[in-house]
């Protein structure tokens, strides 16, 4: 990606988080069933509920979750926080409770967080002392 912004930054890391929830469950090494598999007849099936299919996700896009992983690295615990949890899709206000911050600040912790991540990856050089919101206008987050 030669520019990154902070849209396609949102747009990577709420791909990792949709990744990351189709992955399946790891599973304990050493235990096992000497059961045999139970085989249900049609009639057993009848009241039972369908199991939902579970479609696993490509190597491609394994690959870029696990390098989009380290992007929060550099983030303050609460910047990152808030990003992932946007990412997983939670609502702001399960955010704001979670993290003790009112809307309007944790959205703006949301998108320094996401401008910070885009500068990083573009490869520019920025002051830390800057304001929020000077970081957020330097990335064209507004």
């Amino acid at each position: 990606m030669d520019k990154w912004t902070p849209s396609l930054v949102e747009a990577r890391l709420a791909e990792a988080a949709f990744v990351l929830k189709r992955l399946p469950e790891p599973r304990r090494q050493g235990y096992f069933s000497t059961w045999p598999e139970i085989i249900h007849s049609f009639a057993d099936k009848v009241g039972q509920e369908p199991k939902p299919m579970r479609v696993l996700p490509s190597p491609q896009a394994i690959s870029r979750m696990e390098e989009t992983l380290t992007w929060t690295a550099c983030l303050d615990p609460v910047d990152g926080k808030i990003v992932w949890m946007r990412a997983h899709g939670e609502r702001w206000k399960t955010i704001c409770w979670t993290v003790g911050l009112q809307r309007s600040a944790a959205h703006q912790h949301w998108l320094y967080g996401l401008c910070v991540i885009s500068l990083r990856l573009n490869r520019r050089r920025f002051n830390r002392n800057l304001s929020k919101r000077k970081v957020i206008e330097l990335a064209g987050g507004a």
